[in-house]
């Protein structure tokens, strides 16, 4: 009992119990708004983690608002994702001899013809689903799809990943009243979701090829 004692009086278990001070809490949505407008544009950033872990430390912390957090990711997702699609109209010559290498005219034209009539619902999924965000958006741009279609699309794509988001850091934020323990477990549930589901993703598209000479 007393070596339990002594652990529980070691500093780190205070460390860990600390409250944000509210200068930290400044920093973080700065995080959030600088990091998912970085990350937005250039897919380096782990801007899910990022949104997840703000998520759970409000749900711990009285420093940072939930609803601000999320306000702050949908600004910054949305504004990331028009950036990107701007510099890939400004290049469409580029951007179609980087997504459609080889590609015949006929397939290109099938492409084109899938996105005049469900553009809108590509780059909406591809908000959500691994790995698919910017090619849906170079596409849309290569096809030459409109600000006026593609706008609504991002602005609905951008709250469901923000939602999708929040709500797993909600979720990890229940499991603790530490903020510091909610946003490592935020950040290891974004991990594990996002790694489910890419292999998941991957093994549909295996089977897809697989299926392909098949079907023709």
């Amino acid at each position: 009992m007393s070596t339990l004692a002594a652990l529980a009086a070691l500093p780190g278990e205070d460390w860990f119990a600390t409250e944000l001070s509210p200068d930290a809490g400044r920093v973080a949505y700065l995080v959030v708004a600088g990091g998912v407008l970085f990350g937005s544009i250039l897919p380096v950033v782990p801007t899910g983690a990022i949104v997840g872990a703000a998520a759970a430390t409000a749900m711990t912390s009285d420093v940072l608002s939930l609803p601000l957090v999320l306000l702050l990711a949908f600004g910054a997702a949305l504004g990331g994702d028009l950036v990107t699609f701007a510099l890939a109209r400004r290049g469409s010559a580029s951007v179609l001899r980087m997504i459609a290498p080889g590609r015949s005219s006929a397939r290109w034209e099938r492409v084109r013809e899938a996105f005049a009539t469900r553009g809108w619902l590509f780059v909406l999924v591809g908000r959500v689903a691994p790995a698919s965000r910017v090619p849906a958006l170079l596409s849309a741009a290569a096809t030459g799809m409109t600000w006026r279609r593609l706008a609504p699309a991002v602005a609905a794509g951008a709250v469901l990943w923000t939602l999708l988001y929040g709500v797993l850091g909600v979720l990890a934020g229940n499991l603790t009243d530490s903020p510091l323990v909610a946003a490592v477990l935020a950040v290891l549930v974004v991990a594990v979701v996002g790694a489910v589901t890419t292999a998941i993703s991957w093994l549909r598209r295996d089977r897809a090829r697989a299926a392909a000479p098949d079907s023709g």
